[in-house]
């Protein structure tokens, strides 16, 4: 298991658009991809999942990846979070 912390810096946050995003990039991991916030953790695999985590700009998620790829699908997440989730 691997983990990195990471601020959401795009302004709407994960609303519809970068949660799929989001989610369209961690289904093609092997690997679980979660995430962890202040209220509690999610699948990234999953866009309900995602939305329903209300993360907002400024808000810093933990994401956790275990598994069989885990290392790159760690650090492709945490890239995407970081361009701004294609905003």
């Amino acid at each position: 298991m691997v983990s990195r912390k990471v601020v959401v810096s795009n302004p709407t946050g994960l609303h519809l658009s970068p949660a799929g995003l989001f989610c369209k990039t961690a289904v093609e991991f092997r690997c679980s991809v979660k995430f962890r916030t202040n209220k509690g953790e999610s699948n990234a695999k999953s866009v309900l999942s995602v939305l329903g985590a209300c993360v907002k700009c400024g808000d810093e998620l933990e994401i956790i990846c275990d598994g069989e790829d885990e290392k790159q699908a760690l650090e492709t997440m945490v890239a995407l979070v970081e361009s701004g989730l294609g905003e």
